[in-house]
């Protein structure tokens, strides 16, 4: 019987497990994939936007070699956390069901089953693309992840998106000799860009380096063509990949299943006691970005890592 199984071994579950194993908790992290599972699918080239001071958890120091720590850097840090703090923890197995018992709960995967007191979904929001849901988006060509530049030098790109995500991929692949053309939902490049990405990739356009659509959509993908609908009516693109960088969402399949609610709004965020975490289930809680729903936004690291606290707090009083 553990005191508290943990949904997900990315920063916030890790965090959780630091907690507990503070308080003298049994603690075990379970993952469908591996250590930081999330991170590790960034941008092969990623730095972050925050500081490495506030990435770090469990007390253990994030050195960098500059103010923004890379990709790598960070996946070298979690690795020494996890280390340090010897926390246990099951890779490559997918929860498939989260059942609450009298006094405990039972947790189902692939390889096993385990009981618990109490359950923390701390699972992120970015194993499942938004999807643009238009005829020929299931062919190879389309892609909703980019990991590196090199596989399109020379090809011509239509990067879908213009937050971060895609403001980043597209001048990434235009400074390694890409064809990028941007088709941009919006009226111009979104707004919470990072400061120093908005202007760069405004000159571009604007110089024509990279060629863009405002409110304009995909509305069909051929083997070496792409159709848009823009403004002026349909236009067809001469097209070898396509990168869509339309965002993320929860699994609310899952969280639906194990008893977890998201609310009847726009940004369906999760129905939690943000005092807590705990949700409307007994011992069931949720924390990390994942609590804002598809409001993917709203929580980060760094304003994510007191959710621990709040958690193992809250389990004390009532265990």
């Amino acid at each position: 019987m553990y005191d508290l199984i943990i949904i997900g071994a990315g920063p916030i579950g890790m965090t959780c497990a630091i907690e507990a194993k503070r308080a003298g908790l049994k603690a075990l992290m379970i993952d469908k994939g591996m250590l930081i599972n999330t991170l590790f699918h960034f941008p092969t080239n990623m730095t972050f936007f925050s500081t490495s001071l506030l990435l770090e958890i469990g007390d253990v120091p994030f050195v960098s070699h500059d103010e923004k720590p890379t990709r790598r850097e960070a996946l070298e840090y979690y690795r020494r956390v996890y280390e340090s703090w010897k926390l246990e923890a099951h890779f490559y197995e997918v929860v498939n069901n989260v059942a609450r018992q009298e006094n405990h709960f039972d947790v189902t995967t692939d390889k096993s089953s385990y009981q618990s007191k109490a359950v923390v979904v701390a699972t992120g929001f970015y194993d499942l693309p938004v999807l643009m849901h238009v005829p020929g988006e299931d062919l190879p060509k389309v892609h909703h992840y980019y990991d590196e530049p090199h596989p399109y030098i020379d090809q011509k790109v239509v990067v879908v998106g213009a937050a971060n995500s895609g403001c980043d991929v597209a001048l990434e692949l235009w400074h390694k000799g890409a064809d990028v053309t941007m088709v941009i939902r919006d009226a111009e490049i979104n707004d919470r860009v990072k400061y120093w990405i908005k202007p760069n990739i405004e000159n571009r356009i604007k110089e024509g380096s990279i060629k863009a659509y405002f409110s304009s959509t995909v509305t069909s993908i051929a083997e070496k063509s792409i159709v848009i609908h823009t403004p002026n009516g349909p236009l067809t693109l001469e097209n070898d990949f396509v990168l869509a960088m339309t965002g993320y969402q929860p699994d609310f399949t899952f969280l639906k299943k194990i008893g977890i609610e998201a609310a009847a709004s726009d940004d369906k965020e999760l129905v939690y006691d943000p005092d807590t975490h705990e949700t409307p289930m007994p011992g069931l809680y949720v924390a990390g970005v994942v609590c804002g729903g598809l409001k993917t936004n709203k929580f980060f690291i760094e304003n994510a890592r007191d959710h621990a606290d709040k958690i193992i707090q809250h389990f004390k009083c009532v265990n």
